[in-house]
């Protein structure tokens, strides 16, 4: 299988991944306890998952993956296609291995949906949850999915207690046009 870059193309993305094991599996394998999840035990193991798929990144996507993984925040502003999901899976992978909470958020339920699957695919069905308006599917589980609503409710009924480590906001600034557009039609 020759190398790709990873951006829009999911359709065959999955299809590399199907019968690998799964990120998940591979942590259980290789770290004993969350103590060693170091950001150089976590690049290793991350990128060992990205050479089996035989993707090459982006500069953008490398550099992304390395300010998560030394613990730093990152907003990626790139245009459409060009792998921000593959960071956002790093950011998840660091958090399951450090026995964290990361959440998945974006204001459009069918982005929500789909990384959901997506990322039951890569982590295990029992590591992910899904909360919508519409369902919740294994809410306590250490990565959830869920729409921007149901995260800001979170956070209003839950305030600094709330079990949420880590957070991917996809569409952020969708959230943001559509909060300012429904202020000036008020």
């Amino acid at each position: 299988m020759e190398r790709v870059r990873f951006g829009s193309s999911c359709l065959v993305f999955n299809a590399m991944i199907s019968g690998l094991v799964t990120l998940f599996d591979r942590i259980k394998d290789r770290l004993a306890s969350p103590a060693d999840a170091t950001s150089d035990a976590l690049l290793e193991i991350f990128m060992d998952y990205i050479d089996a798929l035989k993707i090459d990144l982006y500069p953008a996507q490398e550099e992304g993956i390395l300010a998560l993984l030394e613990d730093h925040n990152v907003i990626l502003n790139t245009p459409t296609g060009s792998g921000k999901s593959l960071v956002a899976l790093a950011l998840h992978f660091k958090s399951i291995s450090r026995h964290r909470k990361s959440i998945y958020t974006s204001p459009i339920k069918a982005l929500v949906n789909e990384k959901f699957l997506d990322l039951c695919t890569r982590f295990g069905a029992d590591q992910v949850g899904l909360m919508t308006g519409d369902a919740t599917v294994n809410r306590d589980a250490p990565i959830l999915c869920c729409t921007a609503e149901i995260l800001a409710n979170i956070a209003l009924r839950e305030g600094s207690s709330a079990e949420v480590h880590d957070v991917v906001m996809d569409e952020f600034l969708l959230e943001v046009q559509l909060r300012e557009l429904r202020l000036s039609l008020e």
